[in-house]
């Protein structure tokens, strides 16, 4: 893969961050200048904090690490969903599931009845039950798809996860961290980098800015895999 030129990250509104009055301070090394009230983003910096970031991607993926993509925001779900499949990685675009990280346990429990379910439905069956308890059982599987089926055969704590927002995916930040499982992610003007491992200074609400690194996130694991280290 190759980083992009500072003109496509422009092009694409990485630069943009939030209104002055809502950034977070300690951006300030990270914002280049403050136009019409909003706040710019430093470009130059943000190609050497995404370096950063997909090399660490690359180096997990080589390593047959697992990364989970959490972005629940409307304008990113389906960019994350799709980006994530093409990686073969985990992804959570619904809501957050409190204790994924902190009590794997009962959500593994979730994601092996989901994957059970979904398996015996596949294979006729569920056909040998009543109606009522066929109509049940459906009802379960997409319950259960709702909230796990982004999560395909995860059996363990994922080894890095990738935030898209790190304000609305507060509890999968403060889990991730609780589990020392490393955070990667756009941070925006709004955001403490603090939070992150390795953050991307970048704009988490426009979807070319969102698809742009989402994408190079990918590539970057598919590179890895590819180089996977067996």
């Amino acid at each position: 893969m190759t980083l992009p030129t500072i003109l496509e990250l422009l092009e694409a509104g990485v630069h943009f961050g939030h209104q002055k009055g809502r950034w977070h301070p300690k951006m300030k090394e990270y914002i280049f200048t403050e136009r019409n009230g909003v706040h710019i983003i430093d470009l130059e910096k943000t190609l050497v904090k995404l370096e950063e970031a997909v090399d660490f991607l690359r180096q997990t993926a080589q390593a047959g690490g697992v990364v989970l993509f959490v972005g629940t925001k409307e304008q990113g779900q389906l960019i994350i969903k799709k980006y994530a499949e093409a990686a073969g990685m985990p992804y959570i675009i619904e809501r957050w599931i409190g204790g994924l990280f902190t009590n794997f346990g009962n959500v593994g429990k979730l994601i092996k009845k989901y994957r059970k379910l979904k398996e015996e439905k596949e294979a006729g069956a569920l056909a040998k039950y009543t109606k009522k308890e066929q109509v049940d059982f459906n009802k379960e599987i997409e319950r259960l798809k709702k909230f796990v089926g982004g999560l395909g055969d995860l059996r363990k704590i994922p080894d890095a996860v990738f935030i898209l927002d790190a304000k609305k995916e507060k509890t999968a930040i403060i889990e991730a961290r609780k589990k020392q499982v490393p955070v990667v992610g756009f941070c925006d003007s709004n955001i403490n980098p603090e939070l992150f491992d390795y953050p991307i200074p970048a704009n988490d609400d426009a979807v070319r800015s969102i698809e742009l690194i989402t994408k190079l996130a990918v590539e970057a694991i598919q590179e890895g895999k590819a180089k996977l280290i067996i």
